[in-house]
């Protein structure tokens, strides 16, 4: 006998790794017992004991309902809630170990033993009445940790384990599949009957501190249980966050860590994309990051599984419960998965085809690639449906506003080539602009041309061929859709094993490309070109490369069509005008780039194409490490390196060489000049200021000599003494005031303005601003004068201030 036995695992955890639900028996399975669901509750729920009679009848919450049970070995009565520790059953669940994927009968006998004990334990729990279930669920953490280890390692869908080749194993997997999708179903329900019920406030706390359910378990529910009972999930979803809203909170906590795992693919495969900077600086001489192509074999599958379980349960979550869609949104969730889409899988794709894989393994990782391709269009379309589509075709007030997102994310993708032609493979943008110009007739034809234009540029630089014109039938478009979406209702029931027949759009491409293969293949690789070669030459030697390189061109490289068609001279009549000796042209060979190439940085001292060694302690990316402000302004090393250029300026040579005659002295080869000191007056008779625009009584010539009084005799002392007398009794009038008056400033320029306007023929309205005597009242011209004179008095104000200071300084009335 299997001794039960297990470890704590912990409860909430970041990111399970989930694929796809089970196939379609294990699907068909739960359907069928689904419906049966509310007869178990009815028939096994219903005990015989005299206490529950007594709880049925009060009708009273769980939370507040108090249960007297005999305790004791003397059979005392005691009284306890109805939710507490003491009142659980002593019963240890074992965890899940998935079923062996060899089939060795040692593991399977192993499996099955195990699996028993846990399908017992869980029927048994099911059996339980409402308040022993409760009970049970909260205080028993072994059942916890069974249910979790459930959703942690049961197959899914492309999991090898999945499809087990013995009825035995395929059974008991069915029976705890449905056991734990019924024991998640009950714990999911607040209220079973009219007796059987808890408070909804007290049940969202016992779900959420319980940790119950969490963002985790829920994403693998989704995935498990999803297919065949999507309706009856997405109402026990609906109603764990409708009970408890903290839910929205973990999972808008959530979905930054579902972005950190596509950054983490892009690193694994050496990628950097645009938010997953460190903000360390890189080091130039550090170890190359490896890439898909060189990363080891198991690394890569674990990659390629991981991407796959990440987008299937994102899409299950989102087809399951669509309200999460607009938490998706507001995280920028649809641009970091097209981006990501457009980096990553390109380079996986490469991988997974050109190394060297047995065969099982290429097929699995392939088929694993095509499956997340798909989804992750999928999952894109679903946010688009229901953050965008869905509002406009119910008429919501923000339709124009869901018509510009819807826009502007498409517009978004143009530059996601590859992602934009595999999503319009399966939802045709076209039918979606469609769809708006039908709900909102204003729509800009010029942005939607714009943006179908970009769609057939997308298919053009990918390099595919449209199954339809978008552009030219739209009806035709949302004809293949809507066939496609009824295909696709019809096969909403079925399982894993059917998702290889319906792939479509992105996953076209599922047949695993076989190396050496002579089938029909648009291009080959320079070796198996010349191994097609050398079998068509084997057999027709005398054949020239170039007439046999041109047969296998058209005929799609199959070497079979071509050596037929040539022995039954069916060719085409392009190769039949050929010259069949004709030889292989040679391939001119393109100059190197860094021969023909011509850069400002070439020859420096970092210049990698023509230095075999750089000095690596001049590189450095960002901050130097280690350096602090202190050190750099200490660092007075280019000061000593701009000494000896300013010592030159330090040296003041008087003696000017004249010659340089070798048969001269040296010391005679410079002349000695005497500094000369004269003044230069050369300017000091012109009229400083005579030129200006200035008043008639201004600086017109120059001050007479005066001789200083100093140097006066007695008689030319009083003699100039008389003439100043005279010159001030006669100039009275005429003084010369360094400050003029104003007003009399202000009458001469009236007076040129006057004589200007004369001379133009213009003469100024009469004003009256002045008027009457305050009190009297004033005329309708002193009324409008007034009026104008307020209007136009900022015209001028002193908006010229900077000018006439000039004019005075010029003047020399003010000292500079």
């Amino acid at each position: 006998m299997m001794e039960k036995s297990h470890a704590r695992t912990p409860q909430r955890k970041i990111m399970n790794e989930t694929s796809e639900d089970l196939d379609q028996n294990h699907i068909s399975q739960i359907s069928k017992h689904t419906a049966q669901f509310a007869e178990i509750w009815k028939t096994e729920f219903v005990q015989t004991n005299t206490w529950a009679g007594e709880m049925a009848c009060a009708k009273v919450p769980l939370d507040e309902l108090h249960v007297t049970e005999p305790f004791g070995p003397q059979g005392k009565e005691r009284t306890l809630p109805a939710l507490h520790p003491n009142r659980k059953e002593e019963r240890c669940f074992l965890s899940y170990k998935p079923p062996p994927e060899d089939g060795t009968p040692a593991l399977v006998e192993e499996f099955l033993e195990n699996a028993q004990f846990i399908s017992e334990d869980l029927e048994w729990l099911l059996a339980l009445p409402h308040d022993k279930f409760w009970c049970q669920v909260v205080f028993d953490e072994s059942l916890q940790i069974c249910l979790d280890s459930y959703l942690r390692h049961a197959p899914r869908g492309l999991d090898p384990s999945g499809l087990s080749s013995s009825p035995a194993v395929a059974d008991m997997q069915r029976n705890i599949h449905r056991s734990v999708f019924m024991v998640f179903l009950r714990m999911a329900t607040h209220k079973e009957s009219k007796e059987n019920f808890i408070t909804p406030a007290v049940f969202a706390e016992i779900i959420y501190n319980n940790y119950l359910f969490d963002i985790p378990k829920i994403l693998d529910l989704c995935v498990l249980f999803g297919k065949g009972n999507s309706q009856l999930l997405h109402k026990m979803i609906e109603n764990i966050f409708t009970q408890q809203p903290s839910y929205y909170g973990d999972l808008n906590e959530t979905i930054p860590s579902i972005s950190q795992v596509f950054d983490m693919i892009l690193q694994k495969c050496g990628i950097q994309s645009e938010d997953t900077g460190t903000g360390q600086p890189l080091k130039l001489n550090g170890n190359k990051c490896q890439t898909a192509m060189t990363m080891p074999e198991e690394e890569l599958a674990d990659l390629v599984l991981y991407m796959c379980d990440t987008c299937t349960t994102i899409h299950s979550f989102l087809d399951i419960f669509p309200e999460a869609c607009s938490t998706f949104k507001q995280h920028n969730f649809l641009n970091r998965l097209s981006s990501f889409y457009e980096m990553a899988v390109p380079d996986l794709e490469k991988a997974v085809k050109k190394r060297n894989f047995s065969k099982s393994l290429q097929e699995d990782m392939w088929r694993r690639m095509s499956h997340s391709r798909k989804k992750m269009v999928e999952i894109a379309h679903l946010l688009l449906q229901h953050t965008c589509l869905q509002p406009i075709l119910e008429g919501t007030e923000n339709t124009a506003s869901c018509v510009d997102d819807l826009l502007q994310t498409f517009t978004a993708f143009l530059q996601e080539k590859r992602f934009l032609a595999d999503y319009d493979e399966q939802f045709p943008i076209v039918d979606d602009i469609s769809l708006l110009q039908q709900a909102f007739p204003h729509l800009d034809d010029t942005r939607t041309t714009y943006l179908l234009q970009g769609v057939e540029s997308a298919w053009e630089c990918v390099g595919k061929k449209r199954s339809f014109p978008s552009l030219a039938n739209h009806s035709a478009g949302a004809k293949s859709k809507t066939g496609r979406d009824s295909a696709a209702s019809q096969k909403e029931g079925a399982g894993v094993l059917g998702d290889s027949e319906e792939l479509s759009g992105a996953e076209a491409m599922t047949h695993v490309p076989r190396k050496g293969e002579n089938g029909a293949v648009c291009t080959v690789s320079a070796g198996e070109l010349e191994s097609l070669l050398s079998h068509i030459r084997e057999l027709l030697p005398d054949l020239g490369e170039g007439f046999i390189l041109a047969c296998l061109e058209e005929y799609g490289y199959n070497t079979e069509l071509v050596i037929n068609n040539i022995l039954e001279d069916k060719l085409s009549p392009s190769l039949d005008k050929l010259d069949r000796a004709m030889a292989r042209l040679a391939k001119k060979e393109l100059p190197s780039v860094l021969s023909t190439r011509s850069n400002v940085f070439d020859d420096d001292e970092f210049d990698v194409f023509n230095r075999d060694q750089l000095d690596m302690n001049r590189i450095w990316k960002g901050r130097r490490q280690g350096e602090s402000v202190r050190a750099t302004l200490d660092d007075k090393q280019h000061i000593e390196e701009q000494r000896a250029r300013y010592q030159a300026y330090q040296i003041v040579v008087d003696e000017i060489p004249i010659e340089n005659e070798p048969s001269r002295d040296r010391d005679d080869a410079f002349g000695m000049y005497d500094y000369d000191d004269e003044y230069d007056d050369t300017y000091d008779i012109n009229q400083i200021g005579a030129n200006d625009l200035d008043e008639e009584d201004e600086l017109l010539n120059r001050r007479p000599f005066t001789t200083p009084q100093v140097l006066r005799t007695g008689k030319q002392t009083r003699e100039n003494d008389e003439d100043e007398e005279e010159e001030d009794k006669n100039d009275a009038v005429k003084k010369d005031h360094f400050v003029q008056d104003p007003a009399v400033l202000r009458e001469r320029a009236e007076a040129r303005r006057a004589a200007m306007q004369s001379r133009k023929g213009y003469r100024p309205p009469a004003s009256q601003v002045e008027g009457g005597p305050k009190g009297r009242g004033q005329t309708q011209e002193t009324v409008l004068d007034r009026r104008r004179k307020e209007a136009n008095k900022s015209r001028g104000a002193n908006h010229s201030r900077r000018t006439m200071a000039d004019r005075k300084r010029n003047k020399g009335m003010i000292p500079s």
